[in-house]
């Protein structure tokens, strides 16, 4: 694998840790700038919504670019809102910097993954977008934990300071071994690459990233009082638990890659099979200490195994211009954080119990294999319509040439 990757994982690493810290330090945000714990919470919100509107929009407009350049100044915005919300005067300036902080991130992923691909022979390609993704999974067990430590003892600012020192190693790692690539720039521009975007299997495997995701994210996101109210852990314990989860999920984010390179579909629909069944079991898990760190640990294997498969698939079915969509599938994870989220807090809503968002996201696991089987019957279908053209057109030049 080419050490390039290594810049491009430097760049996760940063990114996953700005995204996932505010998580930590939102009661110290809340105390200094002096809002409540809900308005706070909107810094969450503010972060997801640039990624959503960043990933296709930045995708776009450096359509024309040179990829090192386009990730080059990607992490320089990065960089950029990191330091602007260290240095925000009060609650307004902090939400509008997390904004531009999550503007970069999508299309950061999505032309990264184009790039990785692009470096290896055909059959790593997933492996390739799987270690670029390593530094986003490895944040969850590393940069997070640390970088909420340095907000609790040196003030919440501080911890953007060193997370914008993160992008600024990134940019000197992309500056160096990222190739040039202008004489290889893409040709295809914004038309040739909405026009990819317009195919409805891109939409499918966008659909299968929603689906997919929102099933962990429904349970995820209440992860914390499953584990205290359910399985009877500590508060204090809940850091160390979801750095189990990190560890299942660079794990499975790992396996995927390399599983897929192999067989892409196969993997896909394994990972969904094995994430819905982790959830149905969630109650039962939940029960006792040692089946609920277990149950943790295997949420994050069996849904990262399908990270790298479903960008592949996108860009795949993107081929002629794989930028915006595979940014786009960054935006798609962004609303399955969001959707799962929701549909979990409805199943909670409903008084079907602390354990029951799991309950929630097996049944979107399961309607993202629906999704993904819908795909695999319209590849097939196109495929078989091609054979028949194929024929059509030769059975006519073989009769004229028994004619005459």
């Amino acid at each position: 694998m080419p050490l390039a990757l290594l810049a491009l994982a430097v760049g996760a690493f940063g990114i996953g840790t700005t995204e996932f810290v505010m998580m930590g330090l939102l009661p110290d945000v809340a105390d200094d700038l002096h809002v409540s714990l809900p308005t706070a919470g909107h810094l969450v919100s503010a972060y997801a919504l640039g990624v959503v509107i960043g990933a296709p929009l930045l995708a776009a407009v450096t359509a024309r670019m040179s990829r090192r350049t386009v990730l080059i100044a990607l992490m320089g915005l990065f960089v950029a809102g990191n330091a602007l919300s260290a240095l925000a005067p009060g609650y307004d300036a902090l939400l509008g910097a997390r904004f531009l902080s999550g503007l970069p991130h999508g299309a950061f992923f999505g032309v990264g993954a184009v790039v990785a691909t692009n470096m290896v022979a055909p059959e790593r390609k997933a492996r390739s977008v799987s270690l670029m993704f390593l530094g986003l999974t490895v944040a969850n067990i590393a940069g997070v934990p640390a970088a909420t430590l340095m907000g609790q003892h040196l003030g919440w600012r501080a911890t953007f300071l060193g997370v914008g020192a993160i992008g600024l190693a990134a940019i000197a790692s992309l500056a160096l071994l990222i190739p040039h690539d202008r004489a290889a720039a893409p040709t295809t521009g914004l038309r040739g690459e909405v026009a990819a975007l317009r195919s409805l299997p891109v939409w499918l495997a966008l659909g299968t990233t929603v689906a997919g995701f929102g099933a962990l994210f429904a349970a995820y996101s209440y992860i914390t009082p499953m584990l205290t109210d359910a399985a009877g852990f500590a508060a204090t314990d809940v850091t160390l638990l979801l750095a189990l989860f990190g560890v299942g999920a660079t794990a499975g984010n790992l396996l995927g890659g390399r599983l897929a390179d192999h067989s892409l579909r196969g993997t896909l629909f394994g990972g969904l099979t094995s994430l819905a069944a982790v959830l149905l079991l969630f109650p039962v898990l939940m029960r006792a200490e040692w089946s609920a760190a277990a149950a943790v640990t295997l949420l994050g294997t069996a849904a990262f195994v399908t990270g790298s498969p479903l960008q592949l698939m996108v860009m795949e079915k993107a081929a002629a211009g794989p930028s915006l969509a595979s940014s786009a599938n960054q935006a798609a994870f962004n609303l399955a954080n969001a959707g799962g989220a929701w549909i979990g807090g409805l199943a909670l809503a409903a008084g079907f119990g602390v354990t029951s968002p799991a309950v929630a996201g097996a049944a979107l696991a399961v309607l993202g294999l629906g999704v993904a089987g819908v795909a695999y019957g319209v590849d097939r279908r196109r495929e078989v319509s091609g054979a028949g053209r194929v024929v059509a057109t030769h059975v006519p030049e073989q009769a004229g040439a028994l004619h005459h």
